[in-house]
């Protein structure tokens, strides 16, 4: 049988760092093959980006057809020497599983590998479908990953019924939390072209930054919303606002500020642009506007229009931590963002808190539970 730890330890040990492979493909490519899976590599690049390389695998032809998603890269180590342990050795000590990616997301997927080993001993033949959507562009700049995949297989006409994504999901203890939806994110470059000159003779230049002073104060002073039923309320954050002066006489040409935000289902791609554009107009000042939408806000829904897959994960977790897991749609965004667009999608993992820290880990206890709770997600959706 697959160990889950081994099984991670296996993955946290191929240095799989956006967009490099690493090994970690090559190690999921050769299990699932093992276990009867139909293995398909699936490289994909795009003008100005690395190519990235991707697996699906699947194994069963009939429906219903459930896909456990996620991604094998992860972001880099940082400081090494301020690591305890090597972030790519895949120590365990103390009940822990120590190294990058752990808990984001090679964890949870070994959790996927077992579950679905587990899930095929146990039966004499296979009802519905099963399949595996692993990137390996999750954490860089997500053009040449799930979403291309996504396109691969509507243009193949490969229809998935469930998904779910296994990112760490728990805020501090197991079966705490599935995200069942995700809000919008759209983020904004602001420019305003002024005229360089001295400081000391201000009527000969033409200073960008107290418009661009204005231009943010018209962006922050109206409140987007309060929230939803099912969403926290839209925020907008100034992310950064630069006129690339080093020095202080001399009054810069143009300033640049940067904006994200964070919408709920209030709100769609054309409402919140529009919001944008109403409240710098309001301004009565020129600037130059370049927005960049990079999720949908959606909810996937926990009956109809899921057949049950909501509740199928809620019964599994309850059984093995004894939680009711909370149905949130808090957080930032995943690559759900993407696989919402063919099929029903919720996300379910390990626990946060360390990834992407310096010392990611996450426990041998929370990744046995989680390969059980995977597996009894598979026999209540696929016997449903």
């Amino acid at each position: 049988m697959i160990d889950p730890v081994q099984l991670t330890t296996d993955l946290i040990r191929c240095p799989s760092v956006t967009p490099i492979e690493g090994g970690a493909l090559d190690l999921l490519e050769a299990t699932l093959s093992e276990l009867g899976f139909t293995c398909t590599r699936l490289p994909f690049s795009e003008a100005g980006t690395e190519t990235v390389d991707n697996l699906y695998a699947r194994i069963g032809t009939t429906a219903p057809h459930i896909c456990f998603a996620g991604h094998t890269d992860v972001v880099p180590v940082g400081d090494v020497a301020a690591w305890k342990k090597g972030p790519f050795d895949g120590t365990i000590q103390d009940g822990m599983i120590w190294g990058r990616g752990a808990s984001d997301m090679k964890g949870a997927i070994a959790a996927f590998v077992a579950a679905t080993e587990r899930h095929l001993k146990s039966i004499s033949s296979l009802t519905g479908s099963i399949s595996f959507l692993i990137t390996g562009d999750e954490e860089g700049p997500s053009v040449n990953g799930t979403v291309k995949m996504v396109d691969w297989l509507r243009d193949r006409n490969e229809v998935i019924d469930a998904c779910i994504v296994g990112e760490p999901t728990n805020p501090n203890e197991m079966g705490e939390m599935i995200k069942i939806g995700r809000r919008g994110s759209v983020n904004g470059i602001l420019r305003v072209d002024g005229t360089q000159g001295h400081v000391a003779y201000p009527h000969l230049a033409n200073n960008p930054v107290p418009i661009m002073v204005k231009l943010l104060a018209a962006l922050n002073e109206e409140t987007l919303d309060t929230g939803t039923e099912y969403f926290q309320a839209s925020n907008l954050e100034i992310t950064s606002m630069d006129v690339g002066n080093q020095t202080t006489n001399v009054i810069p040409s143009t300033a640049t500020a940067r904006f994200n935000i964070r919408y709920n289902d209030i709100w769609n791609r054309d409402s919140i642009s529009q919001w944008i554009h109403e409240r710098l107009a309001s301004a009565r000042l020129d600037y130059h506007l370049d927005l960049f939408h990079t999720a949908d806000c959606f909810r996937t829904e926990t009956q109809a229009g899921s057949g049950g897959f909501v509740d199928h994960l809620s019964a599994s977790v309850e059984e093995i931590t004894g939680r009711k897991p909370d149905l949130s749609t808090s957080g930032g965004t995943s690559d759900a963002r993407f696989i919402k667009n063919i099929c029903p999608v919720i996300e379910f993992g390990l626990i946060g808190q360390t990834m992407h820290k310096v010392d990611e880990n996450t426990s041998v206890k929370s990744v046995e539970q989680l390969a059980e709770i995977y597996h009894g997600l598979l026999t209540r959706y696929l016997s449903a």
